[in-house]
């Protein structure tokens, strides 16, 4: 029997789970579902990403550091492209060569820097 997700409530609430090889990657009817529940992100290839914006460099640095921190307290880490002033944050899950549900959560997280 195929197991089903629950794919509601707020993602800034929610942990992120390990996630082991051989684990199924989210179907894309499942990452359009929870990519609703995100402002400004993009699907593309496996991934989802965000470009952000800021004043000066100082801004986004501090930025950076906060992502950091949400990767390291949720062992989750997004790659990060980071400019004098942006960053995009790409998060894909590579133990299982897709997206999972703590890409998601992660990405509501670093939303949730700026609000």
């Amino acid at each position: 029997m195929e197991e089903t997700r629950d794919l509601r409530g707020d993602l800034n609430a929610r942990h992120c789970q390990p996630c082991e090889g051989g684990m199924p990657p989210l179907g894309a009817e499942e990452a359009g579902q929870l990519l609703k529940q995100l402002a400004g992100w993009e699907l593309a290839g496996g991934s989802i990403g965000k470009l952000f914006r800021f004043k000066n460099y100082g801004q986004t640095m501090g930025f950076v550091n906060a992502v950091a921190w949400i990767a390291q307290r949720e062992n989750h880490h997004p790659d990060l492209q980071v400019g004098y002033n942006s960053c995009r944050v790409t998060y894909s899950t590579h133990s299982i060569g897709g997206l999972s549900e703590n890409d998601f959560i992660c990405a509501a997280k670093v939303d949730a820097l700026l609000v």
